[in-house]
């Protein structure tokens, strides 16, 4: 039987999750996660992002699979059911102290860790970075040269299995205490301003031309995107609820710092 047939097996009927077959193969399953060989989601030529249930459902299962322990690092102590990352010279990862990484995130080499958290199942991609306070949730996916500026939050998710993950494309800027989730995907080279909250039901509003046009979900490439907000009509009056603004596009250029600063100086943004 394949591991992905084992898994859905022991999926509906978590008394194999007793069996060493089952244990062995959600095993290989997240060792395939942590070396970057197998992936929560990835992506299609035409663009779209396939998600694997199968894997999501291994990470699942892998927790009761675990027994808790206790690990001393000098003074600190931590006790948990999930080993962490180790090896990072080899990998060719920059890890700043306290930066912690899971056992089952994949790390491509020349990524650099501030002091962050990257849970299992997540996938950074080769040239990022994940500065101070910023976290990745379970199975985020992020892309090549990807900046996650301090106290990011990209949201992580396990269950329902059948729920994309976060999805930030190679190049993009994620600014100051932005908080993307619910499976929202930030399009390639897009810039998003600090302090931009995207989520599922987020209305993302193109106001570059004289008719708005209206996302939700989905950033498209090379935006520049600010906070906004819109009013809104409740019983006890009206008020205004959060969205966010795409106020720009970023130029086209080879050089994706100088395009980025460009972006930054032409439309004021804060990150």
């Amino acid at each position: 039987m394949k591991t992905a047939e084992i898994i859905e097996s022991a999926w509906e009927n978590r008394a194999l999750l007793n069996e060493k077959t089952t244990v062995e193969a959600i095993e290989e399953t997240i060792e395939e996660l942590d070396k970057g060989r197998l992936r929560v989601a990835q992506p299609l030529e035409n663009g779209d992002w396939q998600v694997n249930d199968w894997v999501k459902k291994a990470v699942i299962l892998y927790f009761p699979t675990r027994s808790m322990e206790t690990w001393q690092a000098g003074p600190m102590e931590f006790y948990d059911k999930m080993a962490l990352k180790s090896g990072y010279e080899k990998l060719g990862v920059r890890v700043v102290p306290h930066a912690v990484a899971r056992y089952g995130a994949y790390l491509a080499p020349g990524v650099i860790l501030m002091p962050s958290y990257v849970n299992i199942g997540a996938y950074v991609d080769s040239g990022s970075m994940v500065d101070t306070w910023a976290t990745v949730g379970s199975c985020a996916q992020i892309g090549k040269d990807v900046h996650l500026s301090g106290g990011v939050g990209i949201g992580g998710v396990l269950e329902p299995v059948q729920a994309a993950p976060v999805v930030i494309e190679d190049g993009a800027f994620i600014g100051s205490r932005c908080i993307v989730v619910e499976g929202v995907r930030v399009g390639k080279e897009a810039v998003l301003g600090a302090n931009v909250v995207l989520t599922a039901s987020t209305r993302i509003i193109d106001v570059t031309e004289e008719q708005a046009k209206e996302y939700k979900g989905w950033i498209p490439p090379s935006s520049v995107v600010i906070p906004g907000s819109l009013p809104k009509t409740f019983a006890a009056g009206t008020y205004q609820v959060p969205c966010a603004l795409i106020i720009g596009k970023r130029s086209q250029s080879t050089d994706r710092k100088t395009s980025l600063n460009e972006a930054l100086r032409t439309h004021n943004v804060a990150v």
